[in-house]
């Protein structure tokens, strides 16, 4: 069962994003990566709202409908989970369970350790920021943020999705217009910069493991990631005192939006232990 999201602008903290939300009831927030965008939650937030949650994302600063290339919005993990947290502020949201994927994992999870009164638990899928992340990685994201041609979108696309069936030409268009959209490049380029220059100083594994018990937290990773290797997660796993970790077969980069039939059972599961 789904239900129609709703979209809307808002400003948070003198940044305007935009946010799509469904449904009422205890709070789950989703975070997108880097170079991505909020509406590739879009299927799950009909799907969790649907399912009794108040389910909310949102654009980070510098990407999908955002404000872009505004240099005094957040532009490293401490002021975007700093911009999370005013977010919740602005909607109202007291509590929420926080879910993020690759560097919106990383966000969530420096944000939790802000207010871990408010986040009584966080889904990370195929998160960065927990284990660390060779230079030769961190260099290969800022090469991949920085290319935004058709061609470049198209192979970004088809690398971190596992079917390429997902990769449609519709898709290619709109990720190439929203990229390349005014701001969007000089954004990417100080977003790319600091995974190469400032993301190791903010590490959050130790600060997690502190405040939450490995039950509170869930690991999940596409089976045939190859941004963000399954052999990352496992050493998630390890860093965080053997919080569960889920692999979902025939997925890649995105598991939520590639095979929601798998991602979202474990999810509601999951938040049925939290609320």
């Amino acid at each position: 069962m789904t239900m129609q999201p709703i979209q809307y602008p808002l400003l948070v903290d003198n940044t305007l994003t935009r946010v799509i939300e469904a449904g009422s009831g205890p709070a789950v927030v989703f975070v997108h990566g880097l170079g991505a965008r909020c509406d590739r939650w879009s299927g799950t937030v009909s799907r969790i709202g649907a399912a009794g949650y108040r389910a909310v994302t949102f654009d980070l600063p510098g990407h999908g409908l955002a404000a872009k290339g505004d240099l005094h919005a957040p532009g490293d993990v401490p002021g975007l989970a700093r911009y999370l947290v005013a977010l919740l502020d602005t909607l109202g949201i007291e509590q929420a369970v926080l879910v993020g994927t690759s560097l919106g994992g990383h966000i969530g999870a420096y944000a939790a350790t802000l207010i871990p009164e408010r986040v009584p638990g966080l889904m990370l899928v195929g998160a960065l920021g927990i284990a660390p992340l060779s230079m030769e990685a961190a260099r290969g994201i800022q090469r991949s943020v920085k290319a935004t041609s058709r061609e470049e979108i198209q192979g970004k696309l088809k690398f971190v999705i596992a079917d390429d069936a997902l990769v449609t030409d519709a898709l290619i268009d709109e990720e190439w217009r929203i990229n390349n959209s005014p701001g969007a490049n000089a954004s990417f380029v100080r977003m790319g910069n600091y995974v190469v220059d400032g993301l190791e100083h903010d590490y959050v594994a130790k600060q997690l493991a502190a405040l939450y018990p490995a039950d509170n937290i869930r690991l999940v990773w596409g089976a045939e990631d190859r941004a963000v290797p399954v052999s990352v997660g496992e050493q998630c796993r390890d860093l965080l005192g053997g919080a569960e970790l889920l692999l979902i077969e025939s997925a890649g980069h995105a598991p939520y939006f590639e095979k929601p039939a798998a991602f979202d059972p474990p999810l509601l599961a999951f938040l049925a232990t939290l609320y």
